[in-house]
């Protein structure tokens, strides 16, 4: 056979559609089950280095296409420089 990759089918982790993908292209994101936030990152959205009991009990979780654009989407958007606004002179 030649390099045919076998489709898989799955649900995504965000936006819980199922979908279908090749296991060695598909975007995943390493969760804890315990928390359900991504392995690493706090209650309050800072990153920390996981402790050796999160890394054990994380799974691999699916993200689908559309869910990966519409974060690109997002990023994108939250990185634009913040809006200049002039300063109002009263008129002396």
């Amino acid at each position: 056979m030649t390099d045919e990759q076998i489709t898989t089918i799955g649900r995504c982790h965000l936006c819980k559609r199922t979908f279908s993908f090749t296991p060695a292209s598909v975007m995943t994101v390493r969760m804890d089950p315990d928390t359900n936030l991504p392995l690493g990152m706090t209650v309050s959205g800072a990153f920390r280095e996981p402790t050796p009991e999160a890394t054990a009990r994380s799974v691999e979780q699916h993200i689908c296409s559309d869910c990966v654009s519409r974060m690109k989407r997002l990023s994108a958007f939250l990185d634009q420089p913040a809006l200049r606004f002039d300063t109002w002179h009263g008129g002396r």
